[in-house]
């Protein structure tokens, strides 16, 4: 009600964009990659570390499988980019993996990938965030004690920048995007210099320590189990790839070109990061463990509840520079920035998903509208409030988070590359032209390859990690699919009863009036001279008599103005407003069931919030029921109070009774309305 919510937006959001504007919030390609890319670049920070703490699982004989792992990853990676290199060509609309299945695999396909990348979505927020709590926690004592208190305040911060738009969001969040790159690959080439070069060796801070192996003596089924089951920890590497190709409108033209050129940036950097990490862990000695306390030994005892496990990116960086020199601070600060910025990739993946499911009916439509910055700010808040319903449920822990992780993801993977297989195959019945068959055929390879890739590592990550908290996501995702059906239905049978008929231009045959009346005071009266110069068929005043005294004394000062409109008194025993005046109005319908009955509420205009709790209430529950009622229109006549002169200084257009007469200056003695009385204020 006041300037104070619209100054304290203006100063978190930023100043209202024209829509002609929108063309000013497209993007570089130098600024498009920290925004889409920033989920796949810091999961430089937890993939790896994932994939040895698998495993570890078997002691750490078996981290001479992690570097087959890690080549079986980046040739995954490989497929996965040149896959959807095709598909910001084929389809630069920014459907991206939804309007592949919905096209060519049809709606249930469309909609099966929409509730996976609106599930992976929320997570990769709580991941990401959670992560980087985590990692500044083992610094910070009272952020590792208030870890979701954090993460929510995190979550809150990285949603106001958000709101104020995609290029603003995105110039702030470039800084330590690349940052980061510049620190790891820095550390890499360092890294590799010394073990080469210099003929240094690298040793972690955890290198002293032996693991205990959970399980031994693996062999056959066994060992293969948990080698798939440490690629599908390490594939969490691959998550937020597919946000380009949901983006493609945001680049600047030629988009679909710029958004391939990011595409193939961002694999190139996220592959050059995470092998040379896996490398020099390996060359350093590197230990992690799923449960460091009772499986890191140091002197063949267990470390103990008090052992902190280090992020595999600082140990390495302790490896390479130093602990405590200035380079290892660097990389353990743009680690945590980057783990909080990974999370940007869906806040630009999720509200455009939303709002193109909106535009087809499958979400509510106020998902599909902008808000005062030019970004889709109703997503960006639904996004961000799941995710902190999510890091309360699992209390901000990575080990249980990441559990639910980058299934969503594969699936959209999986049908959108099988989509992209028949949409090359509709084209090539076609096209005669032998130069644009041999490029569609190549896509088709492609795409046929990413498909049947990312399906085996569906099934692999489904079995491998279902029993561990991948079955969350099998009980949402089809959930959401349901909804979005219902949503869709809703939509139809409304739209299909909304079809105009002939008999919904006629003119109805009368139209009665009747203004609902508490006491004489200045909105009654203005009230009843708006209903006489609506000009119905008929006009009456109605009062329910609750108090018969004061009823007397209303009818007797309305006798004495002399006012051209008879006031109908009705009786209520049970003292109630609602019910007698609903029945009057029913009765009025059944004598004329082809008129229209037209219904004036007087109502009050005020300006703090706690005045509607004053006033109002009668009417408010009066009014609900009558919209209920067919034929009956309900016109709510304002009159404005005294403290709603507070609000004029706002730069809106001056409408009809806005000013006022001298005499209305003065406040209203007796603007509280009686028990039952039908006076009503509205903001």
């Amino acid at each position: 009600m006041s300037k104070v919510p619209d100054l304290v937006k203006r100063l978190l959001v930023g100043r209202a964009l024209r829509s002609t504007q929108l063309h000013e919030q497209l993007l570089p390609k130098r600024i498009a990659l920290p925004i889409f890319a920033s989920d796949p670049l810091s999961s430089v920070a937890y993939a790896p570390q994932e994939l040895l703490m698998m495993l570890a699982v078997a002691g750490v004989s078996f981290y001479t499988y992690g570097p087959w792992i890690a080549v079986a990853i980046v040739l995954l990676m490989a497929v996965v980019v040149a896959s959807y290199r095709q598909n910001v060509h084929a389809y630069p609309s920014g459907g991206g993996d939804y309007e592949v299945a919905m096209v060519n695999l049809g709606p249930n396909a469309g909609l099966t990938v929409a509730s996976a990348l609106m599930v992976d979505y929320v997570l990769t927020v709580a991941v990401s965030v959670s992560s980087g709590v985590e990692n500044i926690g083992s610094a910070v004592p009272w952020i590792g004690q208030n870890q979701v208190l954090t993460a929510v305040a995190i979550i809150v911060l990285l949603t106001v920048m958000n709101l104020r738009g995609v290029r603003e969001s995105g110039s702030i969040f470039a800084v330590p995007t690349y940052g980061f790159v510049v620190g790891v690959l820095g550390m890499v080439l360092y890294g590799l210099f010394k073990l080469g070069v210099l003929g240094d060796d690298l040793v972690a801070p955890t290198a002293d320590l032996e693991i205990k192996a959970e399980q031994h003596d693996l062999a056959g089924f066994a060992v293969l189990f948990l080698l798939l089951r440490a690629f599908s920890s390490g594939c969490a590497a691959l998550t937020g790839v597919e946000a380009i190709s949901n983006g493609v409108p945001a680049f600047q033209r030629p988009k679909s070109r710029n958004a391939a050129t990011t595409l193939l940036m961002m694999g190139l950097i996220a592959v050059t990061m995470f092998c040379g990490v896996i490398a020099l862990a390996l060359n350093a000695d590197v230990r992690v463990a799923e449960n460091p306390a009772a499986d890191l030994l140091r002197d063949g005892k267990p470390v103990g509840e008090g052992y902190v496990q280090e992020p595999i990116l600082t140990q390495v960086a302790s490896a390479v520079f130093g602990d405590g020199s200035l380079p290892f601070l660097y990389i353990a600060g743009v680690t945590a920035l980057i783990l909080f910025l990974a999370a940007n990739t869906a806040y630009n993946g999720f509200p455009v998903l939303g709002s193109i499911l909106a535009r087809d009916g499958y979400l509510p439509r106020q998902l599909h509208t902008r808000g005062d910055r030019l970004a889709f700010s109703n997503g960006i808040i639904i996004l961000a409030a799941m995710a902190a319903l999510l890091v309360y449920a699992f209390q901000a822990e990575v080990t249980k988070l990441i559990q639910l992780y980058i299934v969503g993801v594969f699936v959209s993977f999986t049908l959108s590359q099988i989509g992209m297989v028949r949409h090359w195959n509709r084209h090539l019945a076609t096209e005669a032209d032998p130069a644009a068959r041999r490029h569609m055929q190549r896509s088709r390879i492609i795409n046929a390859i990413g498909g049947s890739t990312t399906g085996f590592v569906l099934v692999v990550v489904l079995i491998t990690k279902f029993t561990h908290g991948a079955y969350i996501v099998c009980i949402a995702m089809p959930l959401i699919f349901l909804l979005m059906k219902g949503i869709k239905r809703h939509y139809d049978r409304v739209a299909a009863e909304l079809v105009p008929t002939g008999e919904d231009v006629a003119l109805p045959a009368r139209n009665h009036a009747i203004v609902l009346v508490s006491k004489i005071h200045k909105p009654t009266l203005r009230a009843v001279a708006y209903a006489r110069a609506t000009r119905p068929s008929t006009l009456e005043a109605v009062t329910v008599a609750v108090d018969s005294e004061e009823s007397g004394r209303l009818q007797r000062d309305w006798d004495a103005l002399d006012l051209p409109v008879p006031l109908k008194i009705l009786d209520s025993p049970y003292r109630e407003v609602t019910r007698p005046v609903l029945d009057y109005v029913k009765g009025v319908r059944r004598k004329s069931p082809r008129d229209v009955v037209t219904v004036f509420l007087p109502e009050y205009v005020v300006g703090h919030w706690w005045e509607h709790l004053l006033h109002n209430q009668s009417a408010l529950r009066l009014k609900g029921r009558l919209l209920f009622q067919a034929g009956v229109m309900v016109t709510s006549v304002p009159w404005q109070l005294a403290s709603s002169d507070r609000l004029k200084g706002r730069p809106e257009p001056v409408g009809p009774g806005a000013v006022r007469r001298p005499y209305a200056d003065r406040p209203d003695q007796d603007g509280a309305p009686q028990a039952g009385g039908i006076v009503s204020e509205r903001d």
